[in-house]
């Protein structure tokens, strides 16, 4: 034990994790594991954000964090890894060097690029576990793919307003992902935090929990979420637990697989799914408020959630939320051209499509959004 010591740790070292170490089920040998560990988080936001923290203060050897963003300062609600003083950085080198801050004794790799079919593979290389810290479907079966044919655990976590998920998947051990959800949802079924919202603490708890279910596994020690779904409610306070199976029919992790090489992603989880809009379809800010004044001006249709309404809204546009446009399309003027906006053009983007599918085909989409509309048109409002 004394060789142990002498060899592994420095004497800062030592006082530093001092408080693991008369954990009986860490101790000096399970601090070895943690400092001999490599964890690569995909994702710098709300959930990397604490995860990072975390495995960085726990002493976690080698820890990688990958993500293409840079800080907005919409992030710092909740993405507590980055500051003020970091907006416009890249997330991943805000990232490092708060991390090192925090602990200077581990290793930190930043890569600036997305993770995707292209990059997986040689990002991921050499790392023990990963942490699915990521915000779309696409990255998420991804994760959970490389994880199953690397044999690696991924431990899961998502967020949305006040509710978040965790677990650990371990195809090699049981359920991975897709026996959870076979198929991704319907484009638009589950919007991202910048459509829906999310309070600010949930990706705080979550993201916590993933370096939980992490040092777990790393220090061989408690239950670890495997074949469990940990279902947090933070408006409620309550914590659930549902039982997960393995799914025989998995085309990933069966005994006769179907899947034995990454996908195509994107058009698994049908990102692209909606056609492009043309030149026509679309409007800025600018030509819109040129069109509201001429003699016979579009009908404005504003499809963000009633709670929106309170931020920043355009004079005589009719309000119809997007999941109930399909059955109020009576309410909808079909003699007149129609201009749909949400906040940022995504959502009345689908909603144009929707409407063109129900027959109205004068409809433009606000490029940009109500956001758009602040910048360029109408500085008094507010851009959210």
């Amino acid at each position: 034990m004394l060789d142990m010591t002498q060899n592994v740790f420095s004497q800062d070292e030592l006082y530093r994790y001092s408080r693991h170490l008369m954990v009986p089920e860490i101790g000096l040998q399970g601090q070895a594991k943690l400092k001999a560990a490599s964890v690569l988080i995909v994702g710098a936001g709300g959930l990397g954000s604490p995860a990072a923290l975390y495995l960085a203060a726990a002493g976690v050897g080698r820890i990688g964090i990958v993500d293409d963003d840079v800080v907005d300062s919409s992030n710092l609600q909740r993405q507590v890894l980055h500051g003020s003083s970091q907006i416009g950085r890249p997330k991943v080198e805000s990232a490092r060097e708060r991390m090192l801050d925090l602990n200077p004794y581990i290793q930190v790799e930043a890569y600036l690029e997305s993770f995707d079919g292209k990059t997986a593979e040689r990002v991921a290389d050499g790392y023990d576990l990963l942490l699915d810290c990521s915000d779309n479907f696409a990255t998420r079966y991804l994760i959970n793919d490389l994880c199953a044919l690397t044999r690696r655990p991924v431990v899961y976590g998502a967020v949305y307003r006040f509710e978040g998920q965790v677990s650990v998947f371990d195809a090699s051990k049981g359920a991975c992902y897709r026996c959870l959800f076979p198929e991704p949802p319907p484009e638009g079924a589950a919007p991202a935090c910048g459509e829906a919202g999310v309070f600010s603490i949930t990706p705080g708890i979550i993201g916590t929990l993933q370096a939980v279910e992490a040092l777990k596994l790393i220090l061989g020690t408690g239950e670890p979420l495997i074949n469990k779904l940990l279902m947090v409610d933070s408006l409620a306070m309550s914590f659930r637990t549902i039982n997960l199976k393995k799914n025989p029919q998995c085309p990933l992790c069966n005994e006769k697989p179907q899947i034995k090489a990454l996908i195509d992603y994107p058009t698994f989880c049908a990102v692209s799914l909606a056609e492009p809009l043309t030149a026509n379809e679309m409007i800025s800010a600018r030509d819109l408020a040129q069109a509201l004044s001429a003699s016979q001006p579009p009908l404005l249709l504003d499809v963000r959630s009633e709670v929106e309404l309170q931020i920043s809204t355009l004079p005589n546009a009719v309000h119809i939320p997007a999941e109930q446009l399909m059955e109020r399309l009576g309410e909808l003027d079909r003699s007149r051209a129609i201009v749909v906006f949400c906040r940022n053009g995504t959502r009345s983007r689908r909603a144009l499509h929707q409407l063109n599918e129900a027959g109205l085909t004068q409809v433009q989409n606000l490029t940009g959004g109500i956001n758009a509309w602040v910048r360029d048109v109408d500085p008094t409002l507010f851009e959210y």
